[in-house]
């Protein structure tokens, strides 16, 4: 954890049960979900979502992940009170994660969006890739632990935390 931050109270040290914590709800991931892959960055772009989430629940959960420093927002330029949000390094670091549960429900479910799923199959590293170009330019701090400037599986240096 950054050490700026004090180490919040969780249920156990267990990596797992700290990601759950963070990442446990359906509207977290799918609010990540919508800014890796569909560019979502406004709160009204969220709401269009056709999970159709609830604007108190939008609300609070993009406070959360803001406060867990997954994604950061800041004021759009020309209207200052519309707020802009954007993944950070620590954010960017989840799709993988995300891409492996993309994967696993199309292998063991009825699933749509077949499209995404063979891109996906055909050249992961290829559609990680894209995924870290297209955020690594807007991405804000805070880091992730490792430091990362690359995406993960790409990363030709070894970190350990």
């Amino acid at each position: 954890m950054p050490k700026d931050k004090p180490n919040p109270k969780r249920r156990s040290g267990c990596p797992l049960n700290a990601s759950v914590e963070m990442l446990g709800d359906r509207w977290s991931l799918l609010i990540i979900r919508d800014m890796m892959l569909r560019g979502s960055r406004t709160f009204k772009e969220f709401l269009d979502s056709h999970e159709r989430i609830a604007t108190n629940i939008l609300a609070d959960r993009l406070r959360k992940l803001e406060s867990y420093g997954i994604i950061a927002s800041e004021h759009d330029r020309s209207d200052g009170r519309k707020l802009i949000y954007s993944l950070t390094p620590k954010g960017i670091d989840l799709a993988p994660v995300l891409t492996e549960m993309v994967l696993w429900a199309a292998a063991h479910e009825v699933t749509g969006n077949q499209a995404l799923v063979h891109e996906m199959q055909k050249d992961k590293r290829k559609f990680l890739a894209a995924i870290w170009q297209r955020w690594s330019t807007t991405a804000h701090p805070p880091k992730s632990r490792s430091g990362r400037t690359h995406p993960p599986q790409l990363d030709p240096t070894p970190h350990h935390p």
